[in-house]
This record gives structure tokens, C-alpha cells and sequence, in this order.
């Protein structure tokens, strides 16, 4: 009688014999590995022409790719490839730019006549563009094969801001765009002094009702963070308040026109009280103004002398 031992088979790989024969049974793990080997060799499996070749070129492209990666030639490779394909940069399209120089987009792109367009990378060329001084926003595009497009839109001079011995070019909203180079600006207002380039977006608003007073004026002079000179074209300054500005500006417009006021002798007109106006007046016109005087004293004190 046989007596069968039920139990649960152990799930260790072991090398086993076969019974009857002796053979080696090897473990599940090895049989596939062997039985393709096997398959291999007795010639049940096909393998394509040129496999080997390909296996091997497919090897070396890899070993060289890490080599470069691990070189830092990644970028330089894949630029001459790229180039080599017909990708070379030819042609750069720049719209937008008045006071941008193309030469200096050009610069920043890094274009040597063999700057791949696959290799180029547009972000970066976008940071460095929007650095420039009249540049407010830039758009760079790759139109293959072998165009970049840039858009800017640039930001807009409103003022010359005059800080020390400085000119600078600000926007509206303050904000220095560059350093005056030239008289290009020359019909733009000049503010004058700290602060002024701030205060300066008060001018269309204050100034805009009296074309026949802005035409004549040749700067802003920012006083004591709170109030504005008018500097004249022939000299003349105008002390406005803090305060009633366009009351003031209406009381000058209208002397003026009724008396020709600007056009005369005079050094200042003070507008800085609302129920008066003060006149100073040149030294030369004092020294006249000053003969007339002395000579009206002697007249009456003649007069009298012959009552």
C-alpha cells in the first residue's frame, strides 16, 4: 500500500532530477532563457539581415550621445545636425521697433550665419529682448525652416525728466525709459527737479484747457513736492499754487490777452494768492521804472517851489 503525502509544494527553485533517467531539471526562471538559446541556434528562430549592424551602430549613437551629454556637446552637436538638415537661420523678421536698433536684436539672438532654428530657444531669446530699454514686451516665433519673427511693442516717451545735470526720457506713469541722447524729444515738456517725473502725469490734465500758456512754456519746475513753475520761452517765471491750478491758468490767460502781460518787462508773475496777482519786474526794468520815479519827485517838488 502507497501512502501519498498531501502537502503544500515548496516554491524554492532547486535543481531536481528527473526519475528514471536522471536528468537535471533547471529552475522556471532559466528554462525560457535556455529554450531561446536553443531555438536560436538550431536556426527555428529568424532574425532580419543587418540586425547585428544595426544593434551595433544603435549602441555606439547611444554611448556617444551619453559621452556628449556627460561633455556638455549636446547642444553644439544637435545645432551643426540641425544646420547641416537645412535649419540655418537666414531670414529675421522685426516689427515694432522705432528706437530699437535691429542690430542689437541680432546680438542678443547670438546669429552667426549657422544658428540652427531647431536649436534656438525662444524663451531665452525673449528675456534678454524685453531687457532692452525701449522694449515694453517682445514676441519671438520660429517660421520653419529657416525664418525668426519678433514682434515688440515699445514703451512711449511722454516727458524729458531733467535730474541734476541728467535728461532722461520717463513714460507717463514715471518710469525712465533711457538717457537723452539727442533732440529727437526736443518737443516733449521738460519737468524739473525730485519728484517731478512722478508729478509730471499731472501735466495734460492741468494743462491741456490752455494751449496758448503750454506753447510758450519751456519747463516744468517742480517746487517743493507739492506745486509747479511755469519757466517761459522768453524768461518769465510763473509761480502757480498747489492748489486751483485752472483758476489760475484762467486769470493768467486772461491778463494776458488783455494786456499782453507775458510779453513785458517782467521777471515773475505770482499766482499763488487767489485774490491777487504780484508782478516782479527785471532789474532793468526797476532801474528805469526807479528814474521815472526820482524824476516825478523833482517835477512836483519843482511845482511846489513855484506856488
Amino acid at each position: 500500500m502507497t501512502v501519498k503525502r498531501i502537502g503544500r509544494p515548496s516554491r524554492q527553485p532547486s535543481i531536481a532530477l528527473a526519475e528514471g533517467d536522471g536528468r537535471m531539471v533547471l529552475p522556471r526562471p532559466l528554462r525560457r532563457a535556455v529554450r531561446f538559446l536553443v531555438s536560436l541556434g538550431t536556426g527555428r528562430i529568424h532574425i532580419p539581415a543587418h540586425t547585428g549592424t544595426i544593434s551595433a551602430l544603435a549602441f555606439f549613437a547611444a554611448t556617444g550621445l551619453y559621452g556628449m551629454s556627460l561633455g556638455g556637446h549636446t547642444e553644439t552637436v544637435a545645432q551643426a545636425a540641425t544646420t547641416a538638415a537645412g535649419f540655418a537661420i537666414e531670414d529675421v523678421k522685426v516689427s515694432g521697433n522705432s528706437e530699437t536698433s535691429e542690430i542689437e536684436i541680432f546680438e542678443l539672438l547670438g546669429l552667426d550665419g549657422t544658428t540652427s532654428l531647431v536649436a534656438l530657444d525662444v524663451d531665452a531669446a525673449r528675456r534678454k529682448i524685453v531687457k532692452l530699454p525701449w522694449v515694453e514686451s517682445v514676441e519671438v516665433r520660429k517660421i520653419y525652416p529657416k525664418t525668426i519673427e519678433v514682434k515688440l511693442k515699445e514703451r512711449q516717451a511722454y516727458a524729458i525728466w531733467q535730474h541734476g545735470q541728467e535728461l532722461s526720457l520717463i513714460e507717463r506713469n514715471g518710469s525712465v525709459i533711457a538717457s537723452l541722447r539727442d533732440n529727437k524729444f526736443s518737443t516733449l515738456p521738460l519737468v524739473v527737479g525730485r519728484d517731478a517725473e512722478s508729478a509730471a502725469a499731472s501735466l495734460e490734465g492741468e494743462f491741456s484747457k490752455w494751449p496758448d500758456i503750454t506753447s510758450r512754456v519751456k519747463a516744468y519746475v517742480w517746487v517743493s513736492g507739492r506745486r509747479w513753475d511755469l519757466h517761459m520761452d522768453n524768461g518769465v517765471v510763473v509761480k502757480l499754487p498747489s492748489d486751483d491750478v485752472d483758476q489760475a491758468l484762467a486769470r493768467l490767460s486772461k491778463l494776458n490777452k488783455e494786456q499782453d502781460l507775458l510779453a513785458r518787462d517782467i521777471a515773475a508773475v505770482d499766482l499763488r494768492l487767489v485774490d491777487r496777482t504780484a508782478i516782479q519786474l527785471t532789474p532793468e526794468a526797476m532801474a528805469r521804472r526807479q528814474v521815472v520815479l526820482d524824476q516825478r519827485t523833482k517835477d512836483l517838488k519843482k511845482a511846489g517851489q513855484n506856488i
